[in-house]
């Protein structure tokens, strides 16, 4: 080298890293903003920066820092793949070699994403979920970031995986549930992941719903499914229909907030070999009305014959009338109304 080279190694040296990129202040966005657009906690991206090397490389000149755009489809890949159960950690990796970017450590690995594995997990992502299948953290965290492609993608999976009723309890429930817990909780918000949820597993549940196989009578050994006066909760009386319709029992669907005349008649004239009433709350679960419905009678005399009332719902828990059945869950009641329209 020569003294130039020397001297221009040697100041090189001694100047200071420059570091990322400045960025007027305006560019790129902050944290707080790209967390709210993400729908996920501004702690959440902190920790995958801190963890996976999954943050900002831009500063302002005043030294903020910036997510610029490359950054933002790093992250949303991201969000992405852990929305499927794959790990934080192999997620990140896949998600930085998914968009080009350069690995955040020596030695990160640039293979593609190992599938979710199955079983359970207490990651909560965004929600309170606890104990729960890596379904449900994946599509908690589509639903926060009101993803509604990945909604429903991983609806159908779970219930071609599962099957509807295993997909129902034990991915579709505790979701649910885990909405509702935070909406309780937190003065209305959340109400728009919620409705999203909802609208998506309705969907799916009706398109698992094959067509009624026609019959001699319309209403002939037919299950009768309502939700009390004033019930607007159909989700779970719409899984039970699709899982009636799956096992070739014929069902008829009355719907939320069905009026006590509008009952009594399409009871009457349907002639059903049962009924199932819906009440998620105790204030709606009326025993009078149970009692009533299992005291209806048609058909000619010597033969006439009533149906039996099953109740569904939370709402039951502090009244169960006498002569009436009350299921544990939607495999139970699949079974027992089984069981009856064989029967009858």
């Amino acid at each position: 080298m020569t003294e130039e080279d020397h001297v221009t190694a040697a100041r090189s040296a001694a100047q200071p890293d420059p570091g990322p990129p400045a960025v007027p202040a305006d560019a790129g966005l902050t944290t707080g903003v790209l967390a709210r657009r993400l729908g996920v906690s501004p702690m959440t991206l902190r920790s995958w920066d801190r963890r996976y090397g999954i943050g900002p490389t831009a500063r302002t000149g005043g030294g903020h820092r910036r997510w610029t755009a490359a950054d933002v489809a790093t992250v949303e890949e991201m969000c992405r793949l852990t929305a499927t159960g794959i790990p934080p950690a192999d997620a990140a990796r896949a998600a930085r070699t998914a968009t080009a970017g350069p690995p955040a450590a020596a030695g990160a690995a640039t293979a593609a994403p190992p599938p979710a594995p199955a079983g359970r997990s207490r990651a909560a992502g965004a929600l309170p979920l606890g104990d729960v299948r890596l379904e449900c953290r994946g599509l908690a965290r589509a639903a926060v970031r009101l993803d509604a492609p990945a909604l429903e993608q991983q609806l159908i999976a779970a219930v071609e995986r599962y099957g509807l009723v295993a997909a129902w309890q034990e991915v579709m429930v505790p979701t649910l549930h885990a909405v509702g817990r935070r909406w309780a909780s937190s003065e209305d918000q959340y109400v728009e992941v919620e409705h999203l949820l909802a609208w998506h597993v309705s969907t799916v549940l009706r398109r698992s719903t094959p067509p009624a196989a026609p019959a001699a009578s319309p209403g002939a050994g037919c299950v009768l499914l309502a939700c009390v006066p004033g019930e607007q909760h159909t989700l779970p009386l719409e899984a039970l229909h699709a899982a009636l319709a799956g096992e070739g029992v014929p069902v008829r669907m009355m719907g939320a907030a069905l009026p006590v005349e509008a009952l009594d008649a399409a009871v009457r004239r349907l002639g059903p070999v049962a009924v199932v009433l819906w009440a998620q709350e105790s204030a709606r679960a009326a025993p009078a009305l149970a009692r009533h419905v299992a005291g209806l009678r048609w058909g000619m005399k010597g033969t006439r014959r009533g149906p039996a009332v099953l109740l569904g719902g939370p709402g039951w828990s502090r009244s169960r009338p006498a002569g009436v059945l009350r299921p544990a869950g939607l495999a139970q009641a699949v079974e027992a109304l089984r069981a009856l329209h064989t029967a009858g």
